[in-house]
């Protein structure tokens, strides 16, 4: 089980929000957004947020840091280390079941997460067999695009998903967003789209934007 801190904001949750870190952070990174969503004073939710491993990273000289996957070259998807991918969302995943296991329904759990979690947050959640809330992306992109159809799961067909890009980032360009939004449009995916100009970060409108949507999916399964 991945290590990870939990954050509680009532008693008995009844909502859980697993929250996954870019490159080089940890879980840490998203534990001060917590106060900052009101949703969290009308739900008891428990979020989780996963320290991902450490591993040597190719595009940063090979320095071990916290990855959830390799990053091989700078354009990100031309070659790209499906283990590394497979192998998180594994663990990922284990998240998911062990919160169904603490009696929260697969229906009133969100997984989101930023750059690269935002990657493995869209590769996971839409292979996976159980129906979620939502999925929230931010600056990030869907990995192993080409195969990635044929393996997702009719569970989270109807699943809204949150996906945000800043108009100016310079760590994983626009352009990767759009492509993922494009491509999940022609799947029938109900994708709300939002841009902020922004670079690699997260403003406050679109903390404001975040808290909309999980108010909608997650009070309606209250």
């Amino acid at each position: 089980m991945l290590q990870n801190i939990e954050i509680e904001t009532g008693t008995n949750p009844t909502h859980s929000i697993i929250w996954m870190h870019g490159l080089g952070a940890d879980g840490n990174d998203f534990v001060p957004l917590v106060p900052e969503l009101a949703i969290s004073n009308k739900v008891a939710i428990r979020f989780v947020f996963p320290h991902a491993p450490v591993q040597p990273v190719t595009i940063n000289g090979g320095m071990a840091m916290r990855a959830w996957y390799d990053i091989l070259v700078p354009s990100l998807v031309r070659q790209e280390d499906e283990a590394g991918i497979l192998k998180s969302e594994q663990a990922i995943t284990a998240l998911i079941e062990r919160e169904i296991s603490r009696g929260i329904p697969s229906e009133n759990i969100v997984l989101a997460g930023f750059s690269q979690g935002c990657a493995m947050t869209l590769h996971t959640g839409l292979r996976l067999k159980h129906r979620l809330a939502g999925l929230v992306g931010l600056s990030g992109y869907l990995p192993l695009a080409q195969s990635a159809p044929q393996h997702w799961q009719d569970a989270n067909r109807k699943t809204p998903i949150f996906l945000a890009h800043g108009s100016v980032d310079p760590v994983v360009t626009i352009d990767r967003g759009i492509a993922t939004r494009d491509l999940l449009v022609a799947n029938g995916f109900d994708v709300r789209w939002h841009t902020y100009m922004m670079p690699h970060s997260v403003c406050p409108q679109e903390v404001d934007d975040i808290n909309a949507f999980l108010e909608s999916v997650l009070t309606l399964r209250a």
